[in-house]
């Protein structure tokens, strides 16, 4: 059976460009939400999702953590994309043409420089970028503009009216690669894991787990702290480490199953930042 990847947004969008880069020319399911994203893998409409999990601009998506924990996700790889943002609008018309801008919220934060100079410009939050780009061609919206991928101009028939316009040139995106269903990696080839916990109210409690993350040879290339609704004032943590010898990793799991409250690793793939 072919494989199907479920993608928050359609296609032209940047999760789209992830799939094309990291499993080839793959089906899509087109998810306008991260919650429906993972709705389609639980139900099996897809096999594995790509979701964007942070931003080197931006910082992490926090909901996105909550979503990938409350539903037992098991994490079986990582995309980095440099994300290039380009204005775009119907064919023949310029900036100058353009009264409304529609992009996602991420999208506009990161080109806000850009428009400052362009003050006839309103600017208006949307669900996904390659989707305004579709709305403009199907249409034919003429004064409305939309940020987004090189690739939504082509799928769609669009103009790029002004290219690169993000504010800081390197503006990359992590994206982790998810399924219901662990995969099976050779333990020589992990060397970067993805983990869960959370900790009692006691004076050093984190920096304890630190250590020990530390005294294994591991690698903290992220930590994330995420409110327990349940238990205000109490919360977990979630933890990213990069390891040379799988054995390391598990010595620290080893441990860490016994000092943190409710430990998951979420999952063990290959690190694709080297």
């Amino acid at each position: 059976m072919d494989q199907r990847i479920a993608i928050q947004g359609i296609k032209g969008s940047f999760h789209h460009q992830v799939v094309m880069e990291y499993f080839g020319d793959s089906a899509v399911e087109e998810c306008m939400s991260f919650d429906a994203l993972v709705d389609a893998v639980i139900s099996k409409k897809a096999n594995a999702a790509v979701m964007a999990i942070e931003n080197s601009i931006a910082g992490s998506i926090i909901p996105n953590y909550a979503l990938i924990d409350a539903n037992r996700l098991h994490i079986i790889g990582e995309h980095y994309l440099n994300i290039h943002h380009n204005l775009m609008g119907l064919k023949g018309q310029t900036i100058e043409d353009i009264k409304e801008v529609y992009s996602h919220p991420m999208a506009l934060l990161q080109c806000k420089k850009f428009f400052k100079q362009y003050p006839h410009i309103k600017l208006v939050e949307d669900a996904d970028t390659a989707e305004v780009a579709r709305r403009i061609h199907q249409g034919n919206l003429k004064g409305v503009g939309a940020i987004a991928g090189k690739a939504a101009a082509g799928l769609y028939d669009l103009e790029i009216l002004a290219a690169e316009i993000q504010t800081i040139r390197n503006n990359e995106t992590r994206f982790v690669v998810v399924q219901p269903t662990n995969s099976v990696i050779p333990t020589d080839k992990i060397n970067k894991a993805s983990m869960k916990f959370e900790l009692d109210h006691k004076r050093g409690s984190l920096a304890t787990v630190l250590n020990v993350m530390s005294d294994c040879k591991l690698n903290m290339t992220k930590i994330q702290s995420l409110p327990i609704m349940e238990t205000p004032w109490k919360y977990a943590f979630f933890v990213d480490v990069t390891f040379e010898d799988y054995q390391h990793f598990q010595k620290a799991r080893s441990v860490l199953e016994i000092m943190a409250e409710k430990f998951r690793i979420h999952g063990e793939y290959i690190n694709a930042k080297r």
